[in-house]
Formats: C-alpha cells, structure tokens, sequence
C-alpha cells in the first residue's frame, strides 16, 4: 500500500527547505536528501489535505524521466542508497519511494517551462495580447490548440503562497547572462520534445511541463527536482483531447478545476478539498505512473 506523509520529520539532519511539496536536508559531501511529501498545491498554494502516496508516484515517475532523458540533459540524481543516510531509527518503508539523494547545486533562478499547447496562463496571456512571453504567436488559436511548435516560455521562481510571473526570454538572459539563458530554453525544448514523442506512443499529449535546473561548481548545467511529473505537467489522454475546452487531464488541472467552482481568491490559507476529489486525483496519479512508466504502487 502507498504510504501516506504530509511532512518529513528526519532528526539529525538539516532541513535547509520545506517546498510546496519537497522537503530538502543537506547531506555531506555537497548532497542533498530530497522527500517528497503528499502536500498538494494548486495555484501556487499549499493545500492542507494530502493525496495519499502522492510524493511517491512522483519521485518514481521523475526518476523514470531523469533515466531516459540522461542522454540528452544529465541530472541531478546520485546512486546512493537511501539507507545510508537516513538517521537510525527512521522508518524506511515510508521513505524509500518517496526520496532520493543528489548532488547540491547552485539553482538557475527560472522556471524553464515548454508549451506545445495553449492553455492555462498561456491561454489567458494569449487572449489579452497575442504573444506569450514576448513570442508573438498566429491569430485565431483555440484554447487547448496544438502551437505550431513547442516554445520557451520562463517564469519568475515564486516564493511559497505567491505566484509565478510568465516573463521574457531577454528577462531571463538578464538575471543568468545570455550563454546560460541559451543552454536553459535548449535542454528545456529538447527534453520536452523527446518526451511528449514518447508520451504519444502511450496515449498521451503533453500540453505542457516545467523544469527546473541547477550548475556545479564549474558551470555544468544539470536538470533537478523533479521532472515531468503531473505536478509540474499536463498530461492530457489523446483519445479524449479536442480543441476548444480544457481537456480532462491526468493532473493536478483536476484539482484546480474543483477551486475553480469555489468563492477562493487563490490566497493562502487553500480550502479543503473533499474525499471524492482527492480520490479521483490520487487515480489520476496512479494511471498517469502506469501508463507512461508502467510502474504500480503496490
């Protein structure tokens, strides 16, 4: 059975950032123990029920995307067995498919986000003034509408309980220099492009996903945290998908479209979500994992 963890507790080590979803410890030798918990958020906001053994579908799919990606983008994971780090005591069944260990890098300060779709902010940004993060894009697109061809399209790396800002891609070779800026849109466009070519041959459109990416002390960009995931992704069932509407989705949109119907202002403290929603997300979860990495939690 899944295991069910709204927040790490790990005595002795140092709990250096308590994420959205991710608790981060350090580690020695410039490592990190990354967890992920059951946390959800939505808009930018950290709901307060969990979706049981939500952290581990995510880790377990994150690890089979940063696997068959290693030959386009390294990665930031090490093959140190979690028992090695973990403080005496601990119980490992609840963390071994939920955490990883990796190197510590020095975080790009971006959300590196592909679109092949228009939808979401995109599409509210798209309907306001054409373009999309300074891309002009062609008139008369439909919501959900495939793009032409995948674009870049960064956002700001918001603080917990504020929301991220789609910005430029001049924003962003002013905050990292324009060689890193560079590297950053390609890594991010072709592992976008490998995998939704991948996710097809399942069933499987990927409208869009978020990355996030780190360098070493000598400057070598690798991809980190997690990685097409259905936290940081849509993934839309192709025999369900049609132009015009939102389409049902293996995601978290499930979850967003419930808030949607609420009288929230997207400000903290989230409401609660009822038991049917976070069952019907935790499935949703579940046959994304299985459908793309043929994995089962049992």
């Amino acid at each position: 059975m899944p295991t069910t963890l709204l927040q790490s507790n790990l005595p002795g080590l140092d709990l250096i950032h308590r994420g959205k979803v991710r608790d981060v410890y350090a580690l020695p030798e410039n490592r990190l123990l990354i967890v992920a918990s059951d946390r959800l958020s939505a808009f930018d906001v950290v709901l307060p029920d969990p979706i049981p053994g939500k952290g581990e579908m995510l880790t377990q799919i994150s690890n089979f995307w940063f696997d068959k990606t290693a030959h386009l983008v390294p990665n930031h994971l090490l093959d140190v067995p979690l028992a090695d780090v973990l403080p005496a005591g601990t119980d490992l069944k609840l963390y071994e498919k939920r955490a990883v260990v990796t190197r510590r890098l020095k975080p790009v300060p971006v959300e590196a986000i592909a679109r092949g779709y228009i939808i979401g902010s995109g599409w509210k940004d798209y309907q306001a003034t054409g373009s999309l993060c300074g891309i002009k894009l062609p008139a008369g697109l439909k919501q959900a509408q495939q793009l032409p061809e995948p674009i870049f399209t960064p956002s700001t790396k918001a603080a917990v309980g504020d929301h991220d800002e789609n910005v430029s891609f001049d924003a962003v070779v002013a905050a990292v220099g324009p060689e890193l800026a560079e590297q950053v849109r390609q890594a991010t466009l072709s592992i976008y492009q490998w995998a939704a070519a991948y996710a097809a041959e399942r069933g499987i459109i990927i409208a869009d996903t978020k990355f996030e990416f780190g360098t070493d002390e000598n400057g070598k960009l690798y991809v980190m945290d997690e990685m097409l995931t259905p936290d940081s992704s849509r993934f839309w069932p192709a025999d369900s998908y049609q132009v015009g509407i939102s389409p049902p989705s293996y995601d978290k949109q499930f979850v967003r479209d419930y808030l949607e119907t609420l009288d929230w202002n997207k400000r903290a403290p989230g409401p609660s979500v009822p038991a049917n929603v976070i069952a019907a997300t935790s499935a949703k979860y579940a046959e994304a994992l299985q459908r793309l990495a043929d994995i089962t939690l049992d």
